[in-house]
């Protein structure tokens, strides 16, 4: 299964940045806001469909419907992340707005690691890792010039 989660990976990386060159581009055609709103109903159609092909059926919804509110954040975050990419993107450019990202998630991701938050095992954060976060940082920032 860990073969199968690295693809994922893979393609989940590749596409953010396409969808954050598509994203920026209708933003700009069509107006921010009318390009989210069909960006979720996109979603909400896809994964709908997932969900149907996998279940044959659409109840796994109400199981979702019953778990804690503070677990449905993902959705609303998915939005400030598309929200972010329309908006910055054509703005600082591709490379700079996925760079900062990038270096954000990895940071508060290695504290989710560190903590312990949301059920996850604890991983320490090795000098191996500090050191990947300040370069990751320092290339997001150096990302930002553009001459």
């Amino acid at each position: 299964m860990s073969g199968l989660a690295v693809a994922l990976a893979v393609a989940a990386g590749l596409a953010g940045a396409v969808q954050a060159a598509v994203m920026g581009e209708l933003g700009g055609r069509v107006g921010v806001f009318p390009a989210l709103a069909f960006s979720g109903v996109v979603a909400v159609v896809i994964g709908l469909a997932l969900l149907l092909i996998a279940k044959q059926s659409f109840r796994g919804l109400a199981d979702v419907a019953r778990q804690p509110v503070r677990l449905w954040t993902g959705g609303a975050l998915s939005v400030l992340i598309i929200l972010a990419i329309m908006v910055a993107s054509p703005r600082i450019g591709l490379a700079a707005t996925i760079g900062i990202i990038i270096a954000f998630n990895l940071s508060v991701a290695a504290l989710i690691d560190r903590f312990g938050w949301f059920g996850f095992d604890q991983i320490a954060i090795t000098w191996t890792r500090a050191l990947c976060l300040v370069f990751l940082g320092a290339g997001a920032a150096l990302s930002l010039y553009k001459s």
